[in-house]
């Protein structure tokens, strides 16, 4: 483990985050271009006998759209990417009339397929893409937003697929070149993954569940669209239904799938390693970072029934997701605590990854708020 003694602030805090909560976590800061705090805490099995590694990996769930973002705004860099182009031009077929940077934006109208999904559909590419290519939009396309919240996968990865020639998985291990970050999880690496046990409503949300994004009390509009099975919001969460069986992401099927919205794995030396390099120029120009995190998406979202805010791929801090104090501030937070985000301005980049999952309708994780405030209070 290591903390720069100038950052001893976030060593300090995680040692308060993690004090009485079962599992494991760690938590990774990149500042200047190079890593000034690698820790990790805790337990990563079920019965609390395996002791988190240096190489532990967890399911991050949507932290793995700001992969999927990178992934993207790097062909765009190279020339084999227009964002602005229809999706049409690199996938024949795609029926609606929507841009590249519609599918980044949360904004292709494309959160759910309105049909129900058969048995299996989750794990079959084809089956997803080709749903998703038929799909009719549920509003007109770069007129409003709504959070994509498994179908961004599928979506976005079928255009780098088309471009790249290769599976998704793949192109995230070889262009991105980040040790310990993936989709999905190598049936060779599957005793890396910490396990996640079911998710808990954050404390002062107790007895009321929820999905990412969250339901309950703070939020009875988002409750009441989880309640209705015709919803674009069920359907963008639990189509295909199998995404509900208890104890899925625990199961060698789902870690070894390949579901880029929601099934990346990572430690978080390798989250903060994506995003500090991308703050410092490593990965992507000033130029193309700077279109990639402009924001593109504020205001009310469909699917979320709350005020969120999304560049190209990357969400940036919102009412229902405050994660850093500069507005500027770009990445992604995972269902049950999982966060990587970079700031371009203080030049800094912070993951965390817990194994301990706690739900909330808004607000940030109960245990980013002091890493996040002890990080800031370093610089």
């Amino acid at each position: 483990m290591w903390c720069d003694p100038a950052f001893r602030p976030v060593a300090e805090a995680f040692r308060q985050v993690c004090e009485g909560r079962p599992g494991g976590a760690a938590v990774a800061v990149y500042a200047g271009g190079r890593l000034v705090v690698d820790l990790w805490h805790g337990t990563a099995d079920r019965d609390g006998h395996r002791a988190w590694e240096r190489d532990t990996v967890v399911n991050v769930f949507s932290a793995s759209k700001g992969v999927l973002a990178t992934l993207a705004h790097l062909y765009a860099q190279r020339g084999l990417l227009d964002l602005d182009a229809p999706v049409a031009r690199y996938w024949p077929g795609f029926a609606t009339p929507t841009t590249v940077a519609d599918l980044l934006a949360h904004r292709s109208g494309l959160p759910a397929v309105r049909r129900t999904l058969p048995p299996g559909s989750l794990f079959d590419w084809n089956a997803m893409t080709g749903a998703l290519a038929a799909e009719t939009p549920w509003w007109s396309p770069g007129e409003r937003h709504g959070y994509h919240a498994v179908t961004f996968g599928w979506l976005v990865g079928e255009v780098l697929r088309r471009i790249g020639g290769r599976p998704v998985r793949d192109l995230v291990r070889d262009e991105l070149r980040v040790p310990g970050l993936s989709i999905g999880l190598p049936a060779a690496q599957a005793g890396r993954a910490a396990y996640l046990a079911p998710p808990e409503a954050a404390p002062e949300e107790a007895g009321q569940g929820g999905q990412e994004g969250g339901q309950g009390a703070a939020a009875p509009a988002l409750a009441s669209a989880m309640a209705d099975p015709g919803s674009i919001t069920m359907k963008a969460f639990c189509n295909p239904p199998e995404q509900l069986t208890p104890g899925l992401v625990n199961t060698a099927r789902w870690r070894s799938a390949e579901i880029p919205a929601s099934n990346g794995h990572a430690h978080a030396r390798a989250l903060a390693t994506l995003y500090g390099r991308l703050v410092v120029g490593e990965i992507l120009s000033a130029d193309v970072l700077g279109r990639a995190v402009e924001p593109r998406s504020e205001g009310r979202d469909e699917v979320l029934l709350a005020d969120t805010r999304f560049a190209l791929g990357y969400m940036l801090p919102c009412e229902i997701r405050p994660f850093a104090p500069d507005p500027r501030a770009f990445g992604h937070s995972g269902s049950g605590g999982a966060l990587a985000f970079g700031d371009p301005d203080a030049g800094i980049a912070l993951a965390y990854t817990p194994s301990h999952l706690i739900t909330s309708p808004a607000g940030p994780d109960p245990r980013w708020e002091p890493l996040v405030a002890a990080l800031y209070a370093c610089l």
